[in-house]
């Protein structure tokens, strides 16, 4: 098989590589990139463990041919916070107890970034049905479904502190 030259933004940073006819972004982002926090475990679209945010939309990374990303935005969990400095979701879900082995932690909360991205607030429903492609055996899915909502009410919080000093900012300009 011949290879084919891909760039894309990979967790904000331009990226340039080669990818065969056939391989799995889910492959080239472990193997090549090394990527860590997907899971390779179905490798058919069915557990949830390697949902990556392409172009703003949760995707199993098992199921997109990598040579497809050429030219897009790729987000894994490593974009988010760091140990030091938690994203609201990852911070939610371990104030909450929303994991245990870590497994599926990932692909929940890439699930739930997309969600919180595309709507702010959404229902314990719409919650349930954006996670709904993520399987987890340790936990089950109420811990991840309120990590969620707590972290959307976070973030709501600081959504609407940021534009209070803004303003504040604006007038003091005057």
């Amino acid at each position: 098989m011949s290879d084919v030259k891909v760039q894309f933004i990979l967790n904000g940073e331009q990226v340039s590589t080669t990818a065969s006819v056939g391989e799995s972004l889910l492959t080239l982002l472990r193997e090549k990139l090394n990527i860590t926090s997907l899971k390779s475990s179905c490798v058919m679209g069915e557990c949830g463990a390697c949902t990556v945010i392409i172009n703003g939309k949760a995707m199993n990374a098992c199921l997109v041919m990598a040579v497809t990303i050429d030219g897009k935005t790729v987000e894994t969990v490593e974009s988010l916070g760091t140990p030091e400095n938690l994203h609201p979701l990852q911070k939610a879900f371990k104030e909450i107890g929303a994991f245990q082995c870590g497994f599926c932690t990932p692909g929940f909360i890439m699930s739930a970034k997309a969600l919180l991205d595309e709507n702010p607030d959404p229902t314990r429903e719409e919650v349930r049905e954006a996670l709904s492609g993520n399987i987890c055996r340790c936990t089950g899915y109420v811990k991840p479904i309120d990590g969620v909502l707590k972290a959307a009410k976070k973030m709501q919080s600081v959504t609407r502190e940021e534009a209070i000093v803004q303003a504040a900012e604006m007038l003091r300009k005057g």
